[in-house]
């Protein structure tokens, strides 16, 4: 289908150009949206008589655009979701809520202006573009966080607030110098027993047991403990 473009279009053309797409876009979306016209010879002679017009009001309408893009340069959007320890939200984010937020923000926008090219399905920040006008564009931030404080925390470390027990799996991850260190530890110590034995030396030096007193040599009496101390000492044993 022919058609007549009212805007610039990306990747078709400027104003006034004439160009063909196909039937479904055409009528699903620039006809509709009334950034175009069908290209019949009447629509043509309309055109010419409107084209002065058309291209002022693209100027202003840019200039206009100009402007919001500059208040909403850095935005960040916040969207309280609820989400699984991993960050999984429980739901997504779409183009309609992001809209919304932000016209709750104070600025107008519709959910065909908001350049998604999926849902969000994750906590943390996702940078998204918004098309103000077919020539102006303006990148702002949308951070989806559980609490408002978490959102806080994500807007100050740049990264999605995983719950404690992610965070200690994380944390708990053997760290691979460690690893190889226990490695050589151990194979030192037994390569150190392995040598002890071969050479054969198992045990203790033996002790000397000249002067151990065997159980047979202890008094067993009052007596005898009597006799023992008043028996008086050899020259060997001063």
């Amino acid at each position: 289908m022919e058609v007549i473009l009212l805007e610039k279009i990306e990747k078709l053309g400027q104003i006034g150009d004439i160009v063909t797409v196909k039937v479904g876009f055409a009528r699903n979306y620039l006809l509709p949206q009334r950034k175009a016209l069908r290209a019949t010879e009447k629509n043509k002679s309309y055109f010419e008589g409107k084209r002065a017009d058309l291209e002022a009001n693209n100027l202003k309408l840019k200039s206009d655009a100009k402007d919001i893009a500059s208040r909403m340069e850095g935005m960040v959007v916040t969207l309280i979701r609820q989400a699984g320890d991993a960050g999984q939200l429980y739901g997504s984010v779409n183009s309609r809520n992001i809209a919304m937020a932000i016209s709750d923000m104070g600025f107008k926008v519709s959910r065909q202006q908001i350049l998604l090219t999926s849902p969000i399905k994750t906590l943390g920040l996702h940078s998204i573009k918004i098309q103000l006008h077919p020539e102006i564009f303006v990148k702002i931030s949308i951070n989806v966080a559980r609490s408002e404080d978490e959102a806080k925390t994500q807007a100050k470390t740049g990264h999605a607030v995983l719950a404690a027990t992610e965070a200690e799996h994380i944390d708990s991850t053997p760290n691979p110098e460690d690893i190889t260190k226990d490695i050589f530890e151990k194979s030192a110590k037994e390569k150190a027993i392995a040598d002890i034995m071969d050479s054969g030396n198992t045990m203790p030096p033996e002790e000397d047991n000249n002067n151990i007193l065997s159980k047979s040599d202890l008094p067993s009496t009052t007596d005898e403990l009597q006799q023992l101390q008043d028996k008086p000492l050899d020259k060997t044993e001063k």
